[in-house]
């Protein structure tokens, strides 16, 4: 059973009862639905609801303003159709998904120590394992309400493998679910995938990858798409970390590392009396001073913490004046 949606100034799509988001449904149906983090955080998936019945799952959902919510603006990824409805927004090509999100079972296979926080969780599912790379993917940990955004740190492959860095946040319900409550074995749904700040195969660019905490993930897969990309192109990565601790870059490519062209770690929390001798401080700063005078050359993608991102973007977008279409990046909060 299905509902049908129907877009103010045209368009309709069907939503899956009692299963889909209203966000959900549209991807899977190819819309091009505005969005980016799909879990709440972000608030790109505004939408009016002009008849009908809608479910929100999280009321509280910081993608609203108060102005927001008193103007009766709803949010895609936390509504959920109870019947047919009649929706106000305004699609646009850019979001339309590169590949259509599916809903699969995905069992843990592996996970692995990649600092003293992150792990790279690896999951096996029916059928290939189609996304773009740099896209994410949303994991259902047990006894956790809603979904978590997780990008996928390999390639797309016809095995199913699907692979996960994952940081342990203290206090995070869902980063700890499935460092504790997920064993070998076990299966927890996988619906992917989703994103837009995917590797772009089509520009022959120098690439220039920056990641923050666990947005090495994305960063990796992104890494191993433009060294096997044809024309090579020269690829370029800074990573931000606290400690040399915290570095995971390396460890995650492998052998694949040796084809990076540069790989410039930033430590912001080393220790002053610590024999480290590279670059301190934020990593935007080193791409700042490391790129200024070619930054016209690059395609740039990041993936990390708001801080970092807001940074970025002041740099690139403000400063800089870098064209938007040369941006790559999902906003998660």
């Amino acid at each position: 059973m299905s509902h049908r949606i129907e877009m103010e100034g045209g368009g309709v799509f069907d939503v899956s009862a009692g299963e889909d988001t209203l966000l959900r449904g549209a991807l899977r149906a190819g819309i091009g639905f505005p969005h980016d983090c799909s879990v709440g955080g972000c608030g790109n998936c505004r939408f009016d609801l002009v008849s009908g019945e809608m479910e929100t799952l999280w009321p509280e959902a910081p993608g609203l303003t108060e102005r927001d919510r008193r103007r009766g603006k709803r949010l895609a990824c936390q509504s959920r159709p109870l019947g047919d409805c009649v929706i106000k927004v305004r699609p646009a090509d850019e979001y339309r998904p590169v590949v259509p999100p599916v809903l699969r079972s995905a069992r843990l296979t592996a996970k692995t120590a990649i600092t003293p926080e992150m792990s790279e969780f690896v999951f096996a599912a029916e059928g290939p394992a189609t996304f773009a790379p740099g896209q994410y993917g949303l994991l259902r940990p047990p006894s956790v309400a809603g979904v978590r955004a997780y990008s996928m740190s390999n390639l797309p492959n016809e095995a199913g493998e699907w692979r996960f860095v994952v940081r342990r946040v203290p206090g995070g319900r869902g980063s700890n679910a499935l460092f504790d409550d997920v064993a070998i074995g076990d299966e927890i749904p996988l619906d992917a995938p989703y994103g837009h700040a995917h590797f772009r195969e089509e520009v022959t660019r120098d690439v220039v990858l920056i990641a923050g905490g666990s947005g090495v993930g994305p960063i990796v897969s992104i890494a191993r798409a433009a060294l096997a990309a044809e024309p090579r192109r020269r690829v370029i990565v800074f990573e931000g970390a606290r400690s040399r601790a915290d570095l995971g870059f390396e460890k995650l490519m492998g052998a694949d590392f040796a084809g990076v062209d540069a790989h410039v770690p930033v430590l912001s929390a080393e220790a002053e009396k610590s024999d480290w001798a590279g670059a301190r401080g934020f990593v935007h700063t080193e791409v700042e001073a490391r790129l200024a005078d070619r930054r016209e050359d690059c395609e740039f993608y990041f993936a990390g913490p708001p801080p970092m991102i807001e940074a970025l973007q002041d740099l690139l977008i403000m400063r800089w004046t870098v064209p938007v279409g040369r941006i790559h990046y999902d906003r998660f909060f």
